[in-house]
């Protein structure tokens, strides 16, 4: 047994079969020249692949740096392969998922869930995404070969109420002294002049490819075909309500008699201190879940509690599609169907905001308005079909929730994998080990 593992040609056929079970999985079938570079690696040994090493080291052994160098070498690639096409570590920035994701929570994040997406930009610094180490504004990546969407085979496609991580669909421009805010946003809020010019406040502007755009993590609401409707903040999905989640938790104004309520009593029924909000001195804005609202109820001094909704027909400018034509607000929201790849919609200048950035730029076609005619690629036209599947995103932080009510559809080439499991989480307002929260680790997440 021993000699057979250590055979040239048993080395050579195992490795060979990995690898070429690897390019059958790519569907890239230029990679087989591979098994040329592995026959000459175990068997033939013309070529010297590893050049850091010596070929014929004094007493058949390398120094010390060499073998450090071999063995920095072998994790770099692969821990890139895993982190490409298996797996990827992700952290929880934000508090859009709470309470069903918490700030500090780490997870696993599975690429095979849905497919492995291969890197548009693959020339780029390991294990940075966008921005170099110790530096705002230097890219971690070379934009000379640019790659198109292509997905490889994965265990299923993205499901409702799954937790998907995803690149920022309105990531594509960038203020980079303002990287969290989407700079469209900017743009209605201040003016495309001002946001080009003040570079003091907005800095440059710059724009990167989809695989290099800010992660987003939140819940899949909506699947391709679905219609989503928001009413007085309870979404439902194809006329019917969504399923609930214990971590949901919406904004709720907590009037008392003009007592403050203990912080201890406030942390212990789960609402830290980022969390608290103080209108005056009988008044508190708290994100809760409705169990967390049913305990400040009953609180001696609490005299109210009421659930924050903004009423249907008070339009939010901030809210997509930003059009008058459609006045909604985060409470209450559509209907709206997502679209799918092979559908034919009728195009008009009345719905052109829902379908205008896909049609643009998701889907890369040239599109005009002339005389209140629509263009796409210089043929005039009152339909489109819709080239890729989207899915509707929304954190469970319902009211405190960047997510797809404020900036549309997220396309398929956008989807990076599935939040499957914590196996960290450490609270940012405590200190080693009371940070620890041990009840959080290694849960799968739901």
């Amino acid at each position: 047994m021993r000699n057979l593992l250590t055979n040239k040609w048993f080395k050579f056929i195992l490795v060979g079969l990995i690898y070429s079970l690897w390019v059958i999985w790519l569907e890239n079938y230029w990679w087989f020249i591979g098994l040329a570079i592995i026959f000459d690696m175990y068997v033939t040994k013309k070529v010297h692949w590893a050049f850091w090493k010596k070929k014929n080291p004094p007493n058949g052994k390398q120094t010390k740096v060499v073998e450090w160098v071999d063995a920095i070498i072998f994790a770099v690639i692969a821990a890139t392969f895993i982190r490409m096409f298996f797996i990827e570590a992700y952290t929880i920035p934000t508090s859009s998922m709470e309470k069903s994701m918490l700030v500090g929570d780490f997870l696993f994040v599975s690429k095979t869930s849905y497919g492995p997406k291969l890197p548009n930009t693959p020339l780029s610094f390991p294990f940075v995404h966008h921005t170099m180490p110790f530096s705002q504004k230097t890219k971690s990546y070379v934009e000379l070969i640019q790659r198109p969407y292509k997905r490889i085979a994965g265990f299923g496609e993205v499901k409702n109420n799954d937790v998907v991580v995803f690149n920022f669909p309105e990531g594509d421009t960038v203020a980079t002294n303002m990287p969290t805010q989407s700079y469209y946003n900017l743009v209605r809020n201040y003016g495309r002049e001002r946001v080009w010019a003040d570079t003091r406040t907005f800095g440059e502007i710059i724009s990167r490819p989809v695989d290099k755009r800010e992660n987003y993590i939140k819940r899949c609401i909506g699947i391709p075909g679905d219609v989503v409707e928001i009413k007085d903040g309870q979404v439902f999905v194809n006329g019917k309500e969504q399923e609930h989640f214990a971590g949901i938790q919406y904004d709720y104004i907590v009037t008392t008699n003009g007592t403050a309520i203990n912080k201890r009593t406030l942390e212990k029924i789960g609402i830290s201190k980022a969390d608290q909000q103080v209108f005056n001195g009988s008044q508190f804005l708290f994100p809760m879940t409705g169990e967390q609202a049913a305990q400040i109820e009953k609180l001696t001094n609490v005299t109210s509690v009421k659930k924050v909704n903004m009423a249907a027909g008070n339009w939010d400018r901030n809210i997509f599609p930003f059009s008058s034509n459609y006045p909604w607000n985060v409470d209450n929201f559509g209907p709206l169907e997502i679209p799918k790849k092979g559908k034919t919609i009728s195009l008009t200048m009345e719905n052109l905001p829902l379908y205008d950035r896909i049609i643009d730029l998701y889907e890369e076609h040239d599109l005009n308005v002339k005389d209140s005619t629509i263009y796409i690629d210089g043929v005039a036209t009152d339909n489109y079909t819709f080239g890729m599947d989207y899915y509707w995103m929304m954190g469970d932080n319902r009211h405190n929730s960047a997510d797809s009510r404020y900036w549309g559809f997220v396309p398929e080439d956008h989807v990076v994998g599935k939040a499957v499991f914590i196996w960290l989480s450490l609270d940012k307002e405590k200190s080693l080990p009371a940070n620890i929260r041990w009840s959080r680790l290694f849960r799968v997440v739901r």
